[in-house]
């Protein structure tokens, strides 16, 4: 099992990037994602996650309305659009995966099994 995320850098208020999270070994659209950050000092907060099940979503209110995740499943990956991005989403976003029975929405960190190295995400002027 490997996650491996792209497409953090540098970008200015205001701006769009969009994170993919691609694995290896095994089907993505089987299994919960959820993606990550973790700012210098601060703990790992969740983002969004995206259920296998239902494909049912979970948008952290400091995210909602400006992030969108999505699954492109011919190419095992998943999507993180991040538009109007703030300083404050300056951190390393990590994309995590697990078989989870519910909606990703209940579970937290200690719940995703198998976890990405993370990409850097830079906001600023």
């Amino acid at each position: 099992v490997q996650l491996v995320e792209s497409g953090g850098g540098l970008v200015q208020p205001g701006g769009s990037l969009k994170l993919s999270c691609t694995a290896s070994g095994f089907r993505l659209d089987y299994l919960a994602i959820a993606w990550f950050r973790q700012a210098p000092g601060k703990e790992r907060e969740r983002v969004s996650c995206i259920s296998s099940h239902d494909g049912s979503t979970y948008y952290a209110d400091s995210v909602k309305g400006r992030f969108t995740i999505s699954r492109y499943n011919a190419k095992n990956t998943v999507y993180l659009q991040m538009n109007n991005l703030k300083p404050e989403d300056t951190a390393v976003y990590y994309c995590a995966s697990e078989d989870l029975a519910l909606s990703c929405g209940v579970y937290s960190e200690v719940d995703f099994g198998s976890w990405g190295q993370g990409t850097q995400v830079t906001v600023s002027s």
